[in-house]
């Protein structure tokens, strides 16, 4: 299947790239997705929520008051969870989110995001464009030209550029990141995909991989 190639103003060139019919020709799978959403999510939380219980809590090692005799209930500690300044009970301990799946799904899954991406018009694939210096006007001008200004989008390139990196930091909805690694969650999260022509290959490449 083939693309139109643009220039950075969002006009065709009249050069078109052809990517296999295996990676755009096929039925999205939504629940490989759902999957691979929900384990970069997942794998993103810190995990380090924690509460002292009754044994962690410092001090609480006399009793209160004696057992009888005081018309008051038994006390042990006055480290006790039904205490102010006690212990919790049941509270949350420091944990690992990590979900695993198998590498097939993960390939589905991303494979079924760019099908969906480059089937739903949100895949451009661009001219390589870069800057001498960080300019974040100058890639909001070219954001504009695909008519992207507002909308989340994310531009893959096929190495990693610090200078267009920093251009994008400042727009909230931009993102860089190299074709070869984007991930499924980057694929739905964006509205549109703007695929420097270079890295047609490596992405090609790494979703063909057996």
């Amino acid at each position: 299947m083939k693309f139109p190639v643009y220039n950075i103003q969002g006009n065709p060139t009249g050069q078109e790239v052809e990517l296999p019919d295996e990676l755009v020709q096929v039925q999205p799978n939504e629940h490989a997705m759902y999957l691979a959403v929900k384990r970069q999510l997942a794998r993103s939380r810190q995990g380090t929520a924690m509460t002292k219980n009754r044994a962690l809590v410092r001090g609480g090692g006399k009793r209160p008051w004696r057992q009888k005799g005081t018309g008051r209930a038994r006390a042990g500690t006055s480290r006790s969870p039904i205490w102010r300044g006690g212990g919790r009970i049941f509270g949350p301990e420091p944990r690992d989110y990590d979900v695993r799946l198998p590498a097939k799904v993960l390939k589905l899954a991303r494979r079924s995001a760019f099908a969906a991406k480059a089937n739903g018009g949100g895949l451009r694939i661009v001219e390589d464009f870069k800057f001498d210096a960080p300019k974040t006007k100058e890639l909001y001008t070219i954001l504009k030209g695909f008519q992207t200004q507002d909308q989340p989008v994310i531009v893959l390139v096929p190495e990693y550029d610090k200078t267009l990196y920093l251009s994008a930091r400042n727009i909230p909805y931009c993102s860089v990141q190299k074709s070869a690694a984007v991930s499924t969650y980057e694929l739905i999260r964006h509205r549109t995909v703007l695929l420097h022509r270079s890295a047609v290959e490596p992405l090609i490449e790494v979703l063909t991989r057996a």
